[in-house]
């Protein structure tokens, strides 16, 4: 992966949050704070604007420049939770040293899991871990199974989707939802959608790169 990809796809998901609008805001009025899309909006907008100071950055500079800026730009749970992300992948690559899609598939799996820490949340609880947790499993598999760029990447679009699809009927234990009960039921969390959308947006954009 170089920085010449991420700026790519910041681009891609930057694309992909604007196009759905509409589905992003409907979800939250539904079982939450009405922010998110917004909150989504600027900080995707925000790491677009970085491309000129990122791009002569190495991979893990500019994913770590990523997550301070989502830090201070993005309100609410998600800024601190996203900027965990990206600092705790941007740390796993640099520590590790090398470029190997294990190295990239557990640098991804290290972000996840201080999202993890960071919420004190876990899988079924109905937020965007129900959808990172299982694509991270499923990255770090195939990397260790040596599958091709083709396979990871229809695989984890449909584990997205799955495990978005799948908070549709969880009762929120965590966030605002929380207070909801049973009746958050039949939504599905508008965090793990976001979720399913970056990953496939960068998937989809993995497929036709060669960076």
């Amino acid at each position: 992966m170089k920085t010449s990809f991420i700026l790519s796809v910041a681009t891609a998901i930057r694309d992909t949050i604007l196009n759905n609008e509409s589905t992003l805001e409907s979800l939250d009025r539904a079982i939450g704070d009405g922010d998110h899309y917004i909150n989504m909006k600027r900080g995707a907008g925000a790491i677009v604007d970085m491309q000129a100071e990122l791009e002569s950055l190495s991979p893990d500079a500019a994913l770590n420049k990523i997550g301070l800026k989502l830090l201070s730009t993005i309100g609410g749970a998600s800024g601190p939770l996203l900027a965990s992300f990206f600092m705790g992948m941007a740390k796993a690559l640099k520590d590790s040293g090398d470029e190997s899609v294990p190295t990239y598939a557990a640098a991804f799996a290290a972000g996840v899991d201080l999202i993890r820490q960071r919420g004190k949340a876990d899988i079924g609880e109905k937020t965007m871990l129900d959808v990172l947790i299982p694509v991270a499993n499923q990255f770090k598999a195939l990397a260790a199974a040596n599958a091709n760029v083709k396979e990871i990447c229809t695989a984890l679009i449909d584990t997205a989707e799955q495990g978005m699809l799948a908070t549709k009927d969880l009762i929120a234990t965590k966030g605002r939802a929380a207070g909801l009960g049973e009746r958050a039921i039949g939504h599905i969390d508008p965090g793990a959608k976001s979720c399913q959308l970056m990953i496939t947006a960068v998937c989809q954009q993995r497929l036709h790169s060669k960076n």
